[in-house]
């Protein structure tokens, strides 16, 4: 065990255990983190005395609460440099975790939001609790979901991830399993105990004794009104539809939506879209390392973390200041080459300090 680590990693009972251990940031996800993970799940990979993987979160409040923003946002007022260098360490590790040969098995316990559904969603075990309370929370701070996450809100149920994208709303285990971010439901209490039994009989035989049927889920319930008010062309025929609907949560959506960056929504809308055509995880993962760069090119994401995280007056000047005022040219500037794009090389392992 490494003491006094942002990410503690051991092997116990033949099962790779990683932890991420910042409790006091909700387990927020820094460079150095992603690298010491990304560097445990290669030496495992072909150790046979590593049967499975497990990672948690330390502390009581969540998984993670996703990447460390305010470094986003000193890298961006510096030209952006460090920020894409973690955005594609990142990328590269989403994608990894998504194919690892070995069961990967993420608990999503408490928060999980951002880059923690980027740690967890892609793996080969998801598991969700009755405490979960997942996001894609991007478009409040002027930034446009990433991590892999438009891959599944673009393959979820009707137009439950459009809906997603569009306010930054959480959701519970239940909403995440039923659009495909999780597999199982194990009560907050018994983790342990899975964990545990994963260690001494394996993860089939641990998901057999503990999984339960999941409380029903809230989005699935108001598939209605989602489906039919996301179906408009564009944001502004979104958020009118929802101010028509009479449904009290289809007003409170669109207050939300209202609320966030006008650009970041309106490129989200884009690229669930553009997602759902894109074959692969890898596909969607190198349109995101677009969306971000673009992101960093903009003012709102600098503004975004500066009202919500640096200041703290949470009054963010958007610019453009509504969505009648986002232009198709703002939106595509957005899905243009990276320069040099994230490339998937066959074989290749993203090194890391």
């Amino acid at each position: 065990m490494h003491k006094n680590e942002d990410v503690l990693v051991s092997v116990v009972g033949g099962v790779g255990l990683i932890t991420l251990n910042r409790p006091k940031a909700i387990n927020s996800l820094t460079h150095p983190m992603v690298g010491r993970i990304s560097a445990a799940l290669t030496a495992w990979e072909n150790d046979d005395a590593v049967r499975a993987v497990v990672v948690a979160g330390a502390g009581d409040r969540g998984l993670c609460a996703g990447g460390d923003v305010v470094a986003i946002y000193h890298s961006a007022r510096a030209g952006g440099a460090e920020a894409r260098q973690f955005w594609h360490d990142e990328y590269l590790l989403n994608a990894y975790i998504g194919r690892y040969p070995k069961p990967y098995v993420a608990l999503m316990d408490g928060i999980t939001m951002g880059g923690g559904v980027g740690l967890s969603a892609h793996g080969s075990v998801r598991v969700v609790t009755e405490t979960t309370k997942m996001a894609m929370p991007e478009v409040g701070i002027g930034f446009v979901p990433d991590v892999g996450g438009t891959f599944i809100l673009s393959r979820a149920p009707g137009l439950l991830g459009i809906h997603a994208a569009l306010t930054g709303a959480p959701f519970t285990g239940a909403d995440a399993l039923a659009m495909g971010f999780a597999d199982h439901f194990v009560p907050h209490d018994r983790l342990d105990a899975f964990t545990e039994k994963i260690q001494a009989d394996g993860t089939d035989s641990a998901i057999a004794a503990f999984a339960e049927e999941p409380p029903p889920s809230p989005l699935l319930a108001q598939r209605e009104w989602i489906d039919n008010c996301y179906a408009g062309q564009t944001v502004s025929d979104i958020v009118e539809a929802l101010r028509g609907n009479g449904a009290e949560a289809a007003g409170e959506a669109a207050d939300l939506i209202a609320s966030r960056s006008p650009v970041s929504v309106s490129v989200a809308l884009e690229a669930v879209r553009r997602a759902a055509s894109l074959k692969t995880l890898e596909d969607v993962l190198r349109q995101e390392f677009r969306t971000s760069c673009g992101a960093l090119r903009s003012h709102d994401l600098v503004e975004g973390i500066r009202a919500l995280l640096i200041d703290k007056d949470r009054n963010p000047q958007w610019s453009p200041a509504s969505p009648a005022e986002v232009t198709a040219e703002d939106v595509a500037a957005y899905f243009v080459s990276a320069d040099p794009d994230l490339t998937f090389e066959p074989g290749h392992r993203q090194e890391q300090q």
